[in-house]
């Protein structure tokens, strides 16, 4: 047999977990985006149609809608879109940071480079290349748009993230590839309301790098020795767009 088919096969043995939201015209989005941005699966050619007997339908949505991938170009004028990246940037070796426990008692908790470490002092260092996720069990409100956001009395947002230094250990010693985490921003709300800007975000598409925001299931992944597979649309020029996440692991 073939080595990629003999590989294939034996992967049939391993678990394979969902890493994406479900979508449907209820489904939460960003408050910022126009009402009306969504529509999916509008008929516009019937059962019934003498032409031909078949059914195809629309799908509207912002790039950032669901579980999604954002290029550098979202947040840094110039900066490469969609078009640069390829197949070879759709599987990556993953690595967990839960902060799961830390959230349960601040729901604005912002994940450390310190936290990094101490994932690096149970599993070893994160590897070149790999894809960084950030467990916080967010994703379990989903799609409760409400209970996403978290408001105040204020109306202000509050829920956890990254925090700066945090990303800047995990790209500038670690030299990872893409980041991910289970809420809609990068930055924990505290950071973002203290910096005046989605400070995280920007750090990280300024580097050229890509990140999958609205990620769900990653209590059901170990946190090291699995692989992650993101795949999206091939449209070019976009800032970001949908994607297809899943988790293989033995």
């Amino acid at each position: 047999m073939y080595k990629l088919w003999q590989a294939l096969e034996e992967s049939k043995n391993y678990k394979w977990v969902e890493l994406t939201h479900p979508l449907n015209n209820e489904s939460p989005f960003w408050s910022g985006i126009p009402k009306g941005s969504v529509e999916l699966g509008k008929t516009v050619f019937d059962w019934g149609n003498p032409m031909l007997e078949c059914l195809i339908q629309t799908f509207k949505f912002p790039g950032q809608f669901g579980t999604h991938v954002d290029f550098p170009g979202h947040f840094i004028q110039g900066a490469p879109l969609s078009e640069e990246f390829g197949v070879r940037n759709m599987v990556y070796p993953l690595c967990i940071i839960d902060i799961t426990e830390k959230v349960a008692r601040d729901v604005h908790y912002a994940a450390t480079a310190q936290d990094v470490k101490d994932y690096e002092a149970k599993y070893g260092p994160i590897p070149e290349g790999a894809f960084v996720a950030l467990r916080t069990d967010w994703s379990k409100r989903w799609p409760d748009c409400n209970a996403i956001s978290n408001p105040d009395e204020n109306s202000e947002e509050n829920f956890p993230g990254w925090s700066l230094d945090a990303l800047k250990y995990i790209y500038e010693v670690r030299r990872a590839a893409a980041n991910g985490h289970e809420t809609m921003d990068t930055d924990a709300s505290a950071v973002a309301a203290a910096a005046g800007d989605l400070v995280c975000e920007r750090y990280v598409l300024s580097q050229g790098k890509l990140q999958v925001e609205v990620l769900c299931n990653l209590d059901q992944v170990p946190p090291a020795g699995a692989l992650l597979f993101a795949t999206w649309p091939r449209i070019e020029g976009a800032t970001g767009l949908p994607a297809r996440v899943w988790a293989v692991f033995e």
